[in-house]
């Protein structure tokens, strides 16, 4: 199959061979696609492995031969967003993510925006933890996984005043005492929860139950191993509010 002028987002590059790159990137209309760049890391082709940065936007043509494609020319359609920081290790995650939770060769049209729309915020610098619990919000919906966040698992309507804890199959669940379901403190505001929903920004002392809560439903279906981010966070010193 060819692959002609297809938009995509580069997740992932990491060198293979002595001239050569294994690259993982989001595509417009065929999903994630692995793809071999052979020859890129040699100093006549510069402005191609230039291109194939993580967080840069391409318009690029492939063969797919079996799993891989073989990369036949990409471009960069734009500049990559300069982060340092927090914001870098944003994204960071979001790549991570996205490349551990999308399978390969299915379309995620939805996911498509939702990362380039996730990418612009990381340029304009919006505050990194509602960019994150959006982003995660809408990776969710475009695997199929995702939840009504305006109603409960029995489908009742979420009380703002409420807690809720959410599970990874069913969705949000009230929480209705410490006994039988753990620390309140675990769970996230039903204000929270509706913020979600509408896409309404939430009050700062939400956004740390709906982090909770959201990485339940990612680790649940990332299984066992988890995220280098998740550990690069969990091994940093006390400081600022964290991107995570």
């Amino acid at each position: 199959m060819r692959l002609s002028d297809e938009p995509a987002f580069v997740l992932h590059a990491r060198a293979w061979r002595e001239t050569s790159l294994l690259v993982e990137v989001l595509s417009a209309n065929h999903g994630r696609i692995g793809l071999v760049a052979r020859g890129v890391r040699g100093a006549k082709r510069h402005p191609l492995r230039a291109a194939l940065q993580p967080l840069q936007s391409i318009r690029l043509d492939a063969v797919q031969q079996g799993e891989l494609a073989q990369l036949r020319s990409a471009e960069a359609l734009d500049a990559a967003p300069r982060l340092i920081g927090d914001a870098m290790l944003a994204g960071f995650y979001i790549n991570e993510l996205t490349l551990r939770l999308t399978p390969r060769g299915e379309p995620q049209p939805d996911l498509f925006v939702a990362y380039a729309v996730t990418r612009e915020r990381l340029r304009a610098e919006a505050p990194l933890a509602w960019t994150l619990r959006r982003f995660e919000r809408d990776l969710l919906e475009g695997l199929g996984v995702g939840f009504d966040w305006s109603q409960d698992g029995e489908g009742d309507p979420i009380d703002p005043a409420a807690r809720y804890r959410v599970d990874p199959e069913q969705g949000p669940q009230r929480v209705l005492s410490d006994r039988g379901h753990g620390d309140r403190s675990r769970a996230a505001s039903g204000r929270g929860l509706l913020c979600l929903a509408s896409d309404g920004v939430p009050d700062a002392e939400d956004l740390p139950g709906l982090r909770r809560v959201l990485r339940t439903v990612l680790a649940h279906h990332l299984g066992p191993r988890g995220l280098k981010s998740w550990e690069m966070l969990a091994g940093m010193p006390s400081r600022a509010p964290a991107p995570d």
